[in-house]
């Protein structure tokens, strides 16, 4: 996936409550050092240096990077953002004392070696929180259709489910073996527009996803259908009538090591 197609600058807005809250749950103190990994564009590391953390902001998409960037100097707030990526992140070891990863760390190829990359970077005491959708509602089901169609169209086996990201027993195994207690905690966020087909457009427009599957599928012959199914599902779960709003859960995680403590929702 190239997260440097489209706008996600649009996306980015929509998911910054998320971000508020995984901050929340972190709380950093004045002088820690935190890592945002899959950054975008910065949404959890700005709010993080305003709190007075010292930041670095990782993501593999250059332009996404520079965006970061820029909304650091317009805030004047001290943020290094670098090109990396989850499973080879830029830090010594033990160097960080939390990470937080808004939407960002789920996108990771190898989730077992992004954990370990997590653990290797942080210090004894360090803390993580990450936000990680759960597979239902609206939203990800057109994000499902979106998937299945790319990967007919590229002639690859059929997709199996996303890594569980969402599943506390998942987690558990996850992050257990590098002396880490996870809890789990529900949430979610709202998309709304004035219209379906003002969401459904934006999301076609902006999202890196979506941008790269029209790529593939409108050479097809494919992208229309494809298209019209996402719409339907989206029609038939919008909550308000007149206008467009679906609300799509997510999972808040933070693990901490050296603090037993249960794990589930």
């Amino acid at each position: 996936m190239d997260w440097d197609l489209g706008h996600y600058e649009h996306i980015a807005r929509q998911l910054h409550p998320a971000a508020e809250l995984l901050v929340d749950c972190l709380a950093p103190r004045t002088g820690e050092r935190l890592v945002d990994i899959g950054c975008g564009t910065g949404n959890a590391a700005l709010l993080a240096a305003r709190a007075g953390a010292r930041v670095v902001g990782v993501d593999p998409s250059p332009r996404l990077v520079a965006v970061g960037r820029r909304e650091a100097r317009d805030g004047a707030l001290e943020v290094a953002f670098v090109v990396g990526t989850a499973e080879a992140i830029p830090c010594a070891d033990a160097s960080v004392d939390a990470v937080v990863s808004a939407f960002g760390v789920i996108f990771a190829s190898d989730a077992t070696r992004a954990v370990a990359e997590m653990a290797r970077i942080l210090a004894p005491h360090g803390r993580i929180a990450l936000s990680a959708w759960v597979p239902e509602g609206p939203v990800a089901l057109q994000a499902g259709i979106r998937r299945r169609a790319v990967a007919a169209a590229s002639g690859e086996p059929p997709l199996g489910a996303p890594f569980a990201w969402h599943d506390p027993e998942t987690l558990g195994r996850l992050f257990g073996p590098h002396g880490f207690a996870v809890e789990v905690r529900p949430a979610a966020v709202a998309f709304t527009a004035p219209s379906v087909s003002d969401y459904a457009e934006g999301e076609w427009h902006h999202h890196p996803l979506w941008v790269e599957a029209r790529a593939v599928l409108e050479p097809l012959g494919r992208w229309q259908a494809v298209r019209d199914e996402a719409r339907r599902v989206l029609e038939d779960g919008n909550e308000v009538p007149g206008a467009f709003r679906v609300t799509s859960p997510y999972v808040v995680a933070v693990a901490r090591r050296g603090h037993p403590g249960p794990t589930g929702r």
